[in-house]
């Protein structure tokens, strides 16, 4: 067993024990880094888990939280918010460090029931992770899809039981043939949204982020002001004029995006890039405001 570090858990609360599993900061969020730049990646991956597990050990259904992580600038950062942290000593993947997790989690507290928590839910929110729990405390064992439909969120087991994890591609389908019964729940929106890509990260901050993870974002996608250059009703497409001087052009999706009906020439915009280079995009395009 790994050796475990301790906090300020909140111990002596009923309920649910909560198991995060964290890649080292430097290999976290990669598919993230065509989106916001290669070096802004390690930052926001601590900033997603600092507001996940702020949100668990907010929650009134968990009794604590145990990140399991090698890295140890994110056990630093999270031990204060009240987590406990155990090294990935199986060091096999993200499998293996979960069983190990909740392993430790039971040679110290006993039979408990235990989940696990994908560790990149920026816009969770403790209400609608109680409203899941209270439903998987139902069932032997238990799984919330992502809002892709395609992986999974959070898995749980109740006390005495094998968490049995499928985490990897399509881990929905694995947790389904494994027997673990899908939660159905329309109101947890931000339990369901991990961030992965791009679209991912507009979907969470539409739905709003944690504290952490919007001063993150803040210093490492500011938005940019400039004029609309050229529009097109027809197909909600064009392109604006940076105050450097650079043109960039805008498809349908970041017009959508920015809650805008018209936009005529000259207007002073606000916008929101990504990528890096002549890779930048355009994601989203909104009027400048005071």
């Amino acid at each position: 067993m790994g050796r475990m570090q301790q906090g300020q858990p909140t111990g002596g609360r009923a309920g649910w024990h909560l198991v995060v599993p964290l890649k080292p900061l430097s290999r976290g969020k990669s598919r993230l880094a065509a989106s916001i730049g290669e070096g802004a990646r390690p930052a926001l991956a601590l900033a997603f888990a600092q507001d996940t597990v702020a949100a668990a050990l907010a929650c009134r259904s968990v009794a604590e939280v145990t990140v399991v992580t090698d890295d140890p600038l994110a056990a630093r950062m999270l031990v204060p918010l009240g987590a406990r942290t155990a090294r990935d000593v199986p060091a096999d993947g993200l499998n293996a460090a979960l069983a190990h997790g909740v392993a430790a989690v039971r040679s110290r507290s006993g039979q408990v029931d235990v989940a696990t928590l994908n560790a990149d839910l920026p816009a969770l929110r403790p209400a609608e992770l109680s409203r899941v729990l209270d439903a998987a405390g139902g069932f032997r064992r238990a799984f919330l899809a992502d809002a892709a439909g395609i992986g999974t969120t959070l898995l749980s087991c109740q006390a005495g039981g094998e968490l049995a994890p499928r985490f990897g591609p399509a881990s929905r389908s694995g947790h389904l043939t494994s027997g673990a019964v899908e939660l159905h729940l329309d109101d947890v929106l931000g339990a369901r949204q991990d961030v992965d890509t791009g679209a991912d990260l507009r979907a969470a901050l539409a739905l709003g982020v944690g504290a952490y993870s919007a001063a993150a974002v803040a210093r490492t996608l500011p938005a940019m002001q400039a004029t609309s250059y050229t529009y097109d009703p027809e197909t909600r497409t064009g392109s604006v004029l940076l105050d450097d001087g650079t043109p960039l052009s805008f498809d349908a999706p970041a017009f959508d995006a920015g809650g805008l009906r018209l936009l005529r020439p000259g207007q002073r915009v606000r916008v929101e890039v990504e990528g890096e280079g002549d890779g930048r995009r355009v994601t989203l395009v909104t009027l400048q405001t005071l």
